[in-house]
């Protein structure tokens, strides 16, 4: 019995040589070199930071016509740089695009790290943190850059990341969720020896409606960018384990279907949409703890089919606008 195949072209031979050739990176990936063609070393690994790159975009553009805080412009203008230099890295394997790549990933982040510390805090305190993730960066680039082990540069990406996050996660609960919120505003009653009429009371039921909903969907936008992040190191360390084999399996599928198999190019699509998602959610708990949660709401019409966005309550934000004129 003939065994069905999927119709497809033979792979290119790898070649040990290119336009950017000698390779002088410290890292090798599972996907052949130069077999595409001449003038990009990974192919897949170059094109599939394109999405990182756009995303990138999206963000810098939501910010500029929405009005973000500038934290997160910035932020995302390092994404565009992760998402470049990713692209260079891969295209060329060359060290300084190494450099460029791994270390825009921390810097990145360390703005993420300090703007997460530094809400509402006096500007000395701001200044310090600023000094002090400043000096983490630099240390952090000497030491990579004398080590030159790889394994340093991704245990410090994940201890900074996961910094973030646990502090993302327990300011949002403390400061959105309903009860600890009510509990804070008690306290403040107490102290002034306030009483609180009926209208206040039905504004406060309506403020913890929204406030549950807020958090909802924020905990669903936290697990759905932790799941695809983590599901992409998995992917990504598969392909590390059983590169020989992986390889074999590519060249048996051929060309476009092996190009499924390159596992450090889903590194790349499902970080870079786990790293936009954590960032979007940033900018989303920044105007909640700005008190602007209802001037600002959640687009995100389709879970698996877009990518969430906050936009501003155009009508809802004139109306303040000219309260405060």
């Amino acid at each position: 019995m003939a065994q069905l195949r999927l119709p497809s072209i033979p792979y290119p031979p790898a070649k040990e040589f290119g336009y950017w050739s000698p390779i002088t990176s410290t890292l090798t990936w599972c996907e052949e070199k130069y077999y595409a063609t001449t003038y990009i070393a990974e192919i897949v690994n170059s094109v599939t930071n394109l999405l990182v790159i756009w995303l990138a975009l999206v963000g810098v553009h939501n910010c500029l016509r929405h009005g973000h805080d500038r934290i997160f412009l910035i932020t995302f203008l390092g994404f565009l740089i992760v998402g470049s230099g990713s692209f260079a890295f891969h295209s060329t394997l060359k060290y300084p695009m190494q450099l460029v790549d791994e270390l825009s990933m921390i810097y990145t982040t360390c703005l993420m790290t300090w703007a997460t510390f530094e809400h509402k805090r006096p500007v000395f305190v701001k200044t310090i943190l600023a000094v002090l993730v400043a000096g983490l960066a630099l240390f952090i680039t000497l030491y990579y850059h004398y080590l030159q082990d790889p394994t340093f540069h991704q245990t410090a990406y994940a201890i900074l990341t996961a910094v973030v996050l646990i502090r993302s996660m327990y300011i949002m609960e403390m400061n959105i969720r309903p009860y600890f919120r009510k509990r804070r505003q008690e306290h403040e009653r107490v102290q002034a020896s306030k009483t609180i009429s009926e209208d206040e009371k039905l504004e406060e039921r309506r403020q913890d409606d929204r406030d549950r909903w807020i958090l909802k969907q924020m905990w669903t936008m936290v697990a759905f960018g932790l799941t695809i992040f983590l599901g992409g190191f998995a992917i990504w360390n598969l392909d590390n384990l059983y590169c020989q084999r992986i390889r074999i399996w590519r060249r048996e599928l051929g060309l476009p279907w092996g190009i499924l198999l390159e596992g450090h190019g889903w590194w790349h699509l499902m970080t870079g949409l786990g790293a936009y998602f954590y960032i979007v959610w940033g900018v989303w708990l920044r105007h909640c703890l700005n008190g602007k949660t209802d001037q600002y709401q959640l687009s995100w019409p389709s879970t698996f089919t877009s990518i969430p966005r906050i936009v501003r309550d155009e009508t809802r934000h004139n109306g303040i606008l000219k309260k405060k004129s």
